[in-house]
């Protein structure tokens, strides 16, 4: 059992997985900082003090902060689109480093453009028979 874990554990997917999640971890917590700290209070002094956190409802007796619930899910939207933003940028810089260099098109000389348009012809009297 131990050497069946130790295969798994050390698989290539296995670790990209566990290193991503860490990293995951580490930036959502720099982005919930930055909405936390920055941004939502960058908000409320531009609204007045106005804070969605504050938004309670009594009711018997009983107070109902549902701000802070709201609060939660514009942080969720926030964190979101910033790890979104962050992936789109990685896709398109692997995505620039997979496409190969375009190469250069070997210039022919005549004989050989005379050959290319012979083919291409017999290919199209080829074809429409």
């Amino acid at each position: 059992m131990g050497e069946d874990f130790k295969k798994f554990a050390l698989k290539g997917n296995v670790l990209d997985l566990a290193i991503a999640v860490v990293i995951g971890t580490a930036f959502g917590k720099i982005v919930t900082s930055l909405v936390e700290d920055i941004i939502m209070p960058a908000v409320g002094i531009l609204l007045g003090g106005f804070s969605v956190e504050d938004w309670t409802y009594s009711f018997q007796g009983a107070e109902l902060r549902y701000g802070v619930f709201a609060q939660s899910v514009i942080d969720f939207f926030i964190i979101a689109f910033s790890i979104f933003l962050v992936i789109r940028v990685f896709t398109k810089i692997k995505r620039n480093k997979d496409v190969p260099a375009e190469e250069e098109l070997p210039v022919l000389d005549k004989k050989e453009e005379l050959l290319v348009e012979i083919r291409d012809l017999l290919a199209k009297e080829k074809i429409g028979q």
